[in-house]
């Protein structure tokens, strides 16, 4: 494969502005500079890449956690609305990154995004039962074991889906962790107003195995590890091996 393509892959800038540091002579490879950036690496996997003395590390896809604040929607492109492709770099959209499900404009927190399509499908599909977690603030009735009950029996909203069992564990009078395994358009929000509850806040604290960076600050970004990216591939029954496999094609 292409130095600059890979390179380009693993989210170290785009195609010109990768071009433009190899030929600079910022890029090594196994410890000997090289100025082509049509250079043909032969075994991507066990390449040792660095940029201005620093290691980098090859990625197949692009794998990213998002603290989305409250105000953006959910797209990357959209001539409308602000999006959350404002908080990201252009080189993004050329990698076809995207998010994995969606988050209300007013919604905040967790995001993945990735440019595996695979993933990203099994990650989001009920039939997965990827479970998500959310911070619920509602105005209403205080919750009580009653709710918990109610959650956990699978509810039928009034156009007569049937949410699979969720799991509800109370904070307090006006504050829950819902736990849901499917993504339907407002699902949390219609679960809550088939309460009497009217959500006021709702922030996603976790996807699958991976919990938010309480590092990352509404707006930041960045890229997981490659032990968070395997638990993601794990979760939806995608190996390594099936990586490796999808890397060979390149």
């Amino acid at each position: 494969m292409r130095l600059d393509r890979i390179l380009a892959n693993s989210g170290c800038g785009s195609r010109s502005e990768i071009r433009k540091m190899i030929r600079s002579g910022q890029v090594s490879l196994d410890q000997r500079l090289i100025t082509d950036p049509g250079y043909l690496v032969n075994d991507p996997e066990s390449a040792k890449l660095m940029i201005r003395n620093q290691p980098v590390e090859i990625r197949q896809y692009l794998h990213m956690m998002l603290n989305k604040p409250a105000g953006l929607i959910t797209a990357m492109r959209d001539k409308k609305d602000n999006s959350i492709a404002e908080l990201l770099p252009a080189m993004f959209l050329e990698k076809k990154v995207s998010p994995v499900g969606r988050l209300d404009r007013d919604a905040t927190g967790l995001l993945i995004l990735t440019n595996d399509g695979t993933l990203s499908h099994r990650l989001a599909s009920p039939r997965w039962s990827v479970g998500k977690i959310y911070d619920v603030t509602v105005k209403g009735d205080p919750f009580s074991d009653k709710d918990i009950q109610l959650f956990a029996e699978g509810m039928q909203l009034p156009d007569g889906y049937t949410c699979k069992p969720a799991r509800l564990e109370v904070i307090d009078k006006t504050r829950a962790l819902l736990e849901i395994h499917e993504g339907k358009f407002h699902q949390v929000k219609r679960m809550m107003l088939k309460t009497g509850r009217e959500v006021t806040k709702l922030h996603r604290v976790s996807l699958g195995p991976l919990a938010l960076d309480p590092d990352l600050k509404p707006g930041d970004y960045r890229h997981l590890s490659q032990q968070e990216t395997r638990a993601l591939y794990q979760a939806v029954s995608l190996t390594e091996m099936i990586s490796k496999k999808n890397t060979d094609q390149f």
